[in-house]
């Protein structure tokens, strides 16, 4: 494919084979981009830079971690991690969980993690800034396709999270996490809305008697 050996359109979906994808994502020049391949299509995705991606990406980790270790829950987190099922999918989301019996199913030292061999994450979470449609669009059935239990977009504009719980590869919107039972997805909102004004320490604080008082 000749645009390959010149320039490739970024943050877009255009036809390539699995070979061409690899070359692609293998360029030092997007060394520090995100790739997805789906339905003979790659998508080169360059990483969001800006302050308030960032601090949503921050804010959602930290809830999650909160919540984990309020409710002795067994949970692996993962920052950018790369899904790879050879020959016909990929995907990088901005973060990504293993929860419950699977806390422990990636090796440390593990890569790129194999879907042939190993399972999906349970939760997966794009931040979307500029990639809102997309995140909805493709990468929705994206992940549908790879099996994740619970797929959730971070709409950074509109301090949103729009989450669906996937079942027989269809997905479907949700008010609660069902791979985090108990938690309520309003709670975690209205922490991307407090970020807006306070700083983390006291967003976290804010969170932390939330969650305690909603386990007790």
């Amino acid at each position: 494919m000749s645009q390959l050996q010149t320039i490739i359109p970024t943050d877009t979906w255009i036809n390539a084979t699995w070979d061409e994808y690899l070359e692609a994502i293998n360029d030092p020049a997007y060394e520090k981009a995100k790739g997805y391949y789906f339905n003979g299509q790659m998508r080169i995705e360059m990483a969001a830079l800006g302050n308030p991606h960032s601090r949503d990406h921050f804010i959602v980790i930290t809830a999650i971690g909160l919540f984990a270790s309020l409710r002795n829950l067994d949970l692996d987190g993962h920052d950018n991690c790369t899904y790879r099922k050879t020959g016909c999918r990929e995907a990088q989301p901005d973060i990504s969980f293993y929860v419950g019996a699977n806390a422990e199913a990636i090796p440390w030292d593990t890569t790129i993690i194999n879907l042939d061999q190993q399972p999906a994450p349970d939760l997966a979470i794009e931040v979307a800034d500029s990639s809102l449609a997309d995140d909805k669009g493709e990468k929705r059935l994206l992940y549908e396709a790879l099996g994740v239990r619970e797929y959730w977009i971070i709409d950074v504009q509109n301090a949103q999270i729009l989450a669906f719980t996937i079942q027989n590869r269809g997905s479907y919107r949700i008010e609660q996490s069902q791979v985090l039972a108990g938690l309520n997805l309003a709670v975690l909102e209205e922490a991307l809305r407090r970020s807006r004004k306070m700083n983390h320490g006291k967003v976290s604080a804010w969170l932390m008697s939330q969650l305690k008082s909603s386990s007790d």
